[in-house]
């Protein structure tokens, strides 16, 4: 028996260990390709033929000023989580455990905006960033985002988990409702934050659609538009164009196997109690 179920793992772990390669062969394959020399494209290249002069031309060609378009990424990216890691606890908290008028209605509106396409309301928020002159700005690419209703939904079904006891035990050593959210609630929720900010950080990394509409000024690119911006230039060039989407896509990956552990656990401790 022992035997057997020793197979099983066996055959249960190759079997994902084949699946993970199928999943990651576009990206070793593009990753491979970044580090070619565009005669030795579609061809197998031994290690002394690598070279990293697509990733140098990005960031010393003065035609494209990657470097600027990097720094914008991260300063939105990262501003955005931060938004995201103290708001949408606070909402999701006060929808889970405060009572307050029009509390159910709030809650069916946020869950009913998630239903809706960010497409649909594109034009609305635009003339809005527009009329506030936040176009080609920081605050155009971050104050509409600070919120998602998306992470409120998934904090308030994990904040509905929480026992009340906890919350009124905290009110009894003196703490104020704040101060019970802060120094108890909130800690127990590291795993679905990290959650959280992981789907925050890919989706403001690769986003495209809202920088490409809210920037015209090359110099407040982001990243994937500064890089798509300059493609055609480069459409023949196959290891360049590819040594561009490792730029965009390493950073998610790296992130996401830091805190992949607490990512796993968010996602099965959340949204299974409503």
């Amino acid at each position: 028996m022992t035997s057997r179920k020793s197979l099983t793992l066996i055959g249960n772990y190759a079997l994902l260990i084949v699946l993970g390669l199928l999943f990651a062969l576009p990206f070793l394959y593009t990753l491979y390709t970044s580090v070619l020399h565009l005669e030795d494209v579609n061809k197998w290249a031994g290690i002394s033929k690598w070279t990293f002069a697509n990733y140098r031309l990005f960031f010393t060609n003065d035609a494209y000023n990657v470097p600027k378009w990097l720094v914008n990424t991260i300063v939105i990216t990262a501003l955005v989580i931060l938004g995201n890691f103290i708001i949408n606890p606070m909402v999701g908290f006060a929808l889970a455990k405060l009572d307050f008028p029009g509390k159910n209605l709030i809650y069916w509106i946020v869950v009913a905006s998630m239903m809706v396409p960010y497409h649909m309301i594109l034009i609305p928020v635009y003339v809005n960033v527009a009329h506030l002159g936040w176009l080609n700005s920081v605050l155009g690419l971050t104050v509409p985002f600070l919120y998602q209703c998306l992470y409120i939904f998934m904090l308030r079904q994990f904040f509905m988990s929480i026992p009340n006891e906890f919350i009124e035990a905290a009110r009894i050593d003196g703490l104020t409702k704040m101060g019970a959210f802060w120094r108890i609630v909130f800690p127990l929720a590291k795993s679905s934050l990290i959650t959280m900010s992981i789907l925050a950080f890919s989706g403001t990394w690769n986003s495209y659609l809202i920088p490409s509409t809210f920037t015209s000024d090359p110099a407040k690119y982001v990243l994937v538009v500064g890089l798509n911006s300059v493609k055609d230039q480069f459409f023949e060039n196959t290891p360049l164009i590819m040594s561009g989407v490792v730029l965009t896509t390493l950073p998610i990956l790296i992130f996401f196997f830091i805190f992949q552990k607490q990512y796993i656990e968010g996602i099965s401790s959340s949204g299974v109690k409503g």
